[in-house]
């Protein structure tokens, strides 16, 4: 809104009130388009007679913030009735565009609100309808998991292929193996091609039943050298199966597994991590006391 020039007096008396976002001067070329406008009363048109095209002062113009901060400058009866008719001016200018539908603040933003609305509900519906990332996680492992017939384990809360849930966890390794089975067979050592090298590997096992020959052993040595592998007895304690990770050691893991890795990819079993592993220090120690398993 534009104000006389006793208005103007008191904002010069308080300019450290008027920040450049509180008013603006209009132009010459814009006061004559608001004298020829016709939009004024008779008292406005009063005011503004002979400052079109003349050298009489450009008015200014206050923003909502300006006004407001008239409304703290004005004092006395008169000033009160002025604040007044301030405000009310203020909300007929607000009313004129929101109604006059040439001017860009009155249908066209209701219409872009409305707009807004719709393309709020229908991102919404996109949104429902659009896959996440635990079902795309889903849909990747469903293309590795097995065929029919051929089963997996379910490790770390997700299902695996065998052989890469194992694969997994012997990779962790830094320094030591311990693999706790008493059924071992050619696969369980195919499954220690992952282990890093260095680590040092102690499958711990009574070898029931002969399984893993010493032929065997010897022709797996040859084909991958790198692997250091030794095997102790468990002395006919153990029925469960347990890998251990770098034992006692910054990096230690224990995993309880629910079958002999040579069945893997034959018999659907669970591997979970134990919690407590502290608790299975007693059972480790008394293994690493065990005699050695000499294969036949």
């Amino acid at each position: 809104m534009f104000l006389s020039k006793a208005f103007n007096q008191q904002v010069k008396n308080n300019i450290e009130k008027f920040d450049e976002d509180f008013r603006f001067q209009i132009t010459r070329e814009e006061l004559d388009d608001l004298v020829r406008s016709k939009k004024f009363t008779s008292r406005e048109e009063s005011m503004f007679q002979g400052q079109s095209g003349g050298t009489r002062y450009l008015p200014w113009c206050f923003t909502e913030s300006g006004v407001y901060m008239l409304m703290t400058v004005l004092k006395g009866d008169l000033a009160i009735r002025q604040s007044k008719a301030l405000i009310r001016t203020f909300k007929q200018m607000k009313d004129y565009i929101t109604q006059d539908p040439l001017l860009p603040g009155s249908s066209n933003i209701e219409r872009l609100s409305l707009q807004i609305s719709e393309n709020t509900r229908d991102i919404s519906e996109i949104k429902e309808a659009m896959i996440t990332k635990e079902d795309l996680t889903k849909v990747i492992q469903s293309f590795s998991l097995p065929d029919k017939g051929i089963e997996y384990v379910i490790y770390a809360g997700q299902t695996f292929e065998a052989d890469v849930a194992y694969a997994d966890i012997y990779s962790k390794a830094k320094k030591k193996l311990y693999i706790v089975d008493n059924y071992i067979g050619p696969k369980t050592l195919l499954m220690l091609k992952s282990v890093p090298v260095n680590v040092d590997i102690i499958i711990f096992s009574d070898n029931l039943m002969n399984i893993l020959r010493l032929s065997e052993f010897q022709a797996f040595q040859a084909e991958y050298p790198n692997v250091r592998l030794s095997f102790q007895r468990t002395g006919g304690k153990f029925h469960d199966r347990y890998i251990v990770v770098d034992y006692k050691t910054r990096t230690e893991k224990i995993y309880h597994c629910g079958a002999s890795s040579k069945d893997a990819g034959n018999k659907i079993t669970t591997i979970a991590k134990a919690d407590n592993m502290k608790l299975y220090y007693p059972m480790i120690d008394d293994l690493l006391l065990q005699p050695v398993l000499r294969l036949r």
